[in-house]
């Protein structure tokens, strides 16, 4: 990656992102050598990837360019929006506070339950027939 980028680790549920932020850009997001809109395909996925940056007022100063490992386009873009969060902080420490509250440097803990024996999923049991 080019000097004067800043890097970030995000992720959530099954995926993770690599993000670098280039300072000076027109607001581009790749990821996964697509542009995002390609790439996830979903506005409200969309809208959750921007949210560090509409949140500090920084739309439109960096080029984001990601690259997204496992999960699925919704993990993913959790996993993008944790990764960015992460990488802002490390341009401008000042904005921490602003994205601490708002609860996007926190990893969610949140993961799929495994399948317990004697069972057909994590919880569903099987039928049961009284006769």
């Amino acid at each position: 990656m080019p000097e004067a980028s800043y890097y970030g680790t995000g992720k959530r549920k099954n995926a993770v992102a690599k993000v670098w932020l280039m300072p000076g850009g027109t607001g581009t997001i790749t990821v996964n050598e697509k542009p995002m809109p390609v790439y996830v395909s979903r506005r409200l996925l969309e809208m959750i990837v921007v949210q560090p940056f509409e949140v500090t007022n920084t739309v439109g100063q960096y080029d984001v360019k990601a690259k997204v490992l496992g999960g699925g386009i919704s993990g993913q873009a959790g996993a993008l929006r944790h990764g960015i969060s992460k990488a802002l902080i490390e341009a401008n420490p000042d904005l921490r506070p602003t994205l601490r509250r708002l609860g996007f440097l926190t990893r969610d803990p949140r993961v799929k339950e495994r399948k317990k024996y004697g069972r057909k999923r994590a919880r569903r049991g099987f039928q049961f027939s009284k006769r």
